[in-house]
């Protein structure tokens, strides 16, 4: 279907149902830990109202890259997390701005947070207060350490996520200090247990009409994403440590180098092993006494000694391109790539996992949704709002405030 112009000229997607149609969400996070929740609710078919301080917006608004050009410029990153969202302003250290925000909630089903633990309470608006306005409302509380235990108040971003759950310890080389992860999984795992717990909230306050908060923390989260590593230590008592690019207990199966860059190769149970050896033209080393088992060839000795020569002799004159087209379709192997070679793929685009945004200041590509419904498809495409570019459509519309009135709000500095 194509974009439709709205009243300022922009493009915007047609009207959205998705299975989430009906579900009313209120958003009053920033940065990505909290928006992108919101904005994963937003792509399955949900309203959500993004509600921004006045004066102290999200300052994500303000993170590179940018389309447009002065007063036009446009966060893409800001677009990126916040898109099909309508944005209102609100300030909740006002008397009349928590009243409005205690009305928005009796009429909503959702609100996703991620100050501070006991930020939302000190401004009078805690879960306790806006459960007696909407027994049926999921809270979702989103912060660095949790609501709860003896580190529950200190402060929280990405990384303290990634330090404090384990992840930088695990990252890296052993010769070398820990690495963080490159991405943000501290924000993003605590967005997905978010999430996670929202649906399974809404679900329960469906059946029963009673809501719940939802306390989902970032070292939590990041904890959760460990692998063996816990168990290990509570089995084994040992302590696990950065492997690079192996695997605790399968080898080869890891980053190879080739004729313009690397590869990942995961052959090492004996079916894969002895496809491999065929594939690449040395069938003899399938019945080798010295690493004719799995277990054998995972032995580090002779895996460095007879193994990994071989696997890198095999890959050292074929293009990232032809190792994929020699074995790709029947061996784990494929191109480690770039970003930009990631968002030319033929494949992702195929999964409509790029999408272009139409701004009014310039197109955004951005990431599409990996979450592919048969019947009721998400739909990734949708404007990230200016700041308070719905207020008079939403305040008039679920609180009834009139354009006087809303005048009178904002010159208060309540919007």
């Amino acid at each position: 279907m194509m974009d439709t112009p709205d009243s300022d000229g922009a493009t915007v997607a047609p009207p959205r149902r998705g299975p989430l149609h009906g579900l009313l969400v209120l958003d009053i996070t920033r940065v990505v830990a909290g928006p992108y929740c919101s904005m994963i609710l937003a792509d399955l078919g949900a309203r959500v109202i993004k509600i921004e301080h006045p004066e102290d917006p999200d300052y994500v608004r303000d993170f590179p890259p940018f389309v447009g050009e002065g007063d036009e410029r446009f966060s893409a990153f800001f677009a990126q997390y916040n898109r099909h969202k309508e944005g209102i302003t609100l300030n909740l250290k006002h008397e009349a701005g928590r009243a409005l925000l205690k009305q928005l909630v009796a009429r909503a089903d959702v609100l996703v947070e991620n100050f501070r633990p006991g930020t939302m309470a000190r401004f009078g608006v805690g879960y306790e207060t806006l459960r007696a306005e909407n027994p049926k409302l999921v809270y979702a509380a989103i912060s660095g350490f949790g609501q709860t235990g003896p580190n529950a108040l200190k402060p929280g971003f990405d990384n303290s996520g990634q330090a404090t759950g384990g992840l930088w310890s695990m990252n890296g080389y052993a010769d070398r200090p820990p690495v963080r992860v490159g991405t943000i999984v501290g924000d993003v795992s605590a967005t997905l247990f978010a999430t996670i717990g929202v649906l399974a909230a809404v679900r329960e306050a469906e059946r029963t009409g009673q809501g719940q908060m939802i306390d989902v923390s970032q070292q939590d989260s990041v904890l959760a994403l460990t692998e063996n590593a816990v168990v290990k230590y509570t089995v084994d008592g040992e302590i696990a440590g950065p492997l690079g690019n192996e695997h605790p207990f399968v080898r080869p199966y890891g980053q190879f180098p080739c004729r313009d860059g690397h590869v990942f190769f995961g052959g090492y149970n004996d079916k894969l092993w002895a496809l491999s050896c065929r594939k690449f033209g040395t069938p003899e080393l399938i019945a080798d006494p010295e690493i004719d088992t799995m277990a054998k060839r995972f032995d580090l000795g002779v895996y460095e000694r007879r193994v990994k020569p071989v696997v890198e002799a095999w890959f050292r004159d074929y293009s990232k391109q032809e190792l994929e087209a020699i074995a790709g379709d029947d061996i784990p192997l494929c191109a480690v790539k770039n970003i930009k070679e990631v968002v030319e793929d033929p494949h992702i685009a195929s999964r409509d996992m790029i999408v272009d945004v139409a701004y009014p200041q310039g197109n955004v590509g951005m990431f599409g949704t990996p979450i592919k419904l048969s019947a009721t498809p998400a739909q990734p495409r949708g404007h990230a709002p200016r700041l308070g570019q719905h207020n008079a459509e939403v305040y008039a519309d679920l609180l009834g405030i009139d354009a006087a009135t809303l005048q009178e709000l904002k010159a208060t500095g309540v919007v």
